[in-house]
């Protein structure tokens, strides 16, 4: 599709959301075929406003970006976009343990739903795998990319040398066995597990709250059993670490110093390795995005997004 052509799709996306002057709410909880699949995406805020498109990391469904966050980013004049990857949400799913895509898979569907919604070009915000693949998408289609938000992810695979690994706690901590997936209150129990693992010991955990929203990822969910392991085991592709200097959009880096699972030292490395990017540090923060970080979070975006 020309970019052209995308324009035009774009005016008939926002004319389609508009009737006698009053805009409608944009898609909510609405499938779309992008990319060769079904795909679910919410959107909050005006389309006619520049889009941020939330990708969330493995096994996350677009649930983890929390509706309040992504209302504070809309409030700043934006018009953001999250959605449920493969094998998460309401998005098509496939039997456990074979996956038939690969990362490169998801990073050509992010692509695919801002055609689906007739945008030429998004700020892409990502948090762990969900920030390598924006960083992927900025390297093959950086003229669909306006900036880059990476939080809590690093620019290589696990065994760099020159990256530390987990500790073997935390290690141990995430080889738990896995729930029954038919047992709700045993899967709840497992991702509260994961969460507190990949948790900050320095701030309280909130655990009621996260109780609440894994329930309801729970009962979203096609097939819990796939959305908790087949990202873990596709094909991840080609290294491309050795390509992050070729990027040339706006980055901004974010990373907690107290990250368990890609510890500070993978964030500070990829704000190295990317030409010109800030690298915002979230202290006593874990691999997590809590609600406790948002009022330096939110603002960062917004002023990171507000060139384009």
């Amino acid at each position: 599709m020309t970019l052209d052509a995308r324009d035009r799709l774009k005016r008939r996306i926002v004319n389609r959301l508009t009737t006698r002057g009053q805009r409608l709410k944009p898609p909510q909880d609405e499938i779309v075929h992008a990319n060769g699949v079904d795909l679910c995406i919410d959107a909050f805020g005006d389309p006619t406003h520049p889009a941020i498109l939330l990708i969330m990391g493995s096994s996350g469904s677009m649930d983890w970006w929390e509706k309040d966050f992504c209302e504070r980013l809309a409030a700043g004049s934006r018009f953001v976009i999250r959605y449920d990857q493969r094998d998460t949400g309401r998005s098509v799913s496939y039997p456990p343990g074979v996956p038939p895509y690969t990362f490169r898979d998801l990073a050509a569907d992010a692509i695919g739903l801002l055609d689906s919604l007739g945008i030429n070009r998004a700020h892409l915000v990502g948090i762990s795998m969900g920030g390598a693949i924006a960083q992927l998408v900025a390297l093959d289609q950086p003229d669909r990319v306006a900036s880059l938000t990476l939080i809590s992810t690093s620019p290589a695979g696990p065994g760099e040398p020159d990256l530390p690994g987990m500790s073997e706690d935390t290690l141990a901590q995430f080889e738990t066995s896995e729930p029954d997936w038919s047992d709700r209150a045993a899967v709840i129990d497992y991702m509260l597990h994961l969460a507190r693992a990949s948790a900050s010991d320095s701030r309280p955990f909130e655990e009621a709250a996260f109780r609440d929203l894994a329930g309801r990822v729970f009962d979203r969910t096609a097939n819990i059993a796939s959305s908790m392991t087949n990202h873990n085991v596709m094909d991840s592709g080609d290294r491309w670490r050795e390509r992050l200097g070729e990027i040339q959009v706006p980055t901004l880096v974010v990373h907690g110093t107290e990250d368990p699972v890609l510890l500070y030292a993978h964030g500070v490395a990829l704000a190295s390795e990317i030409r010109g990017a800030e690298l915002l540090t979230l202290d006593g923060t874990g691999h997590e995005l809590p609600r406790a970080v948002w009022g330096v979070v939110v603002p960062a975006i917004l002023t990171h997004t507000s060139g384009a």
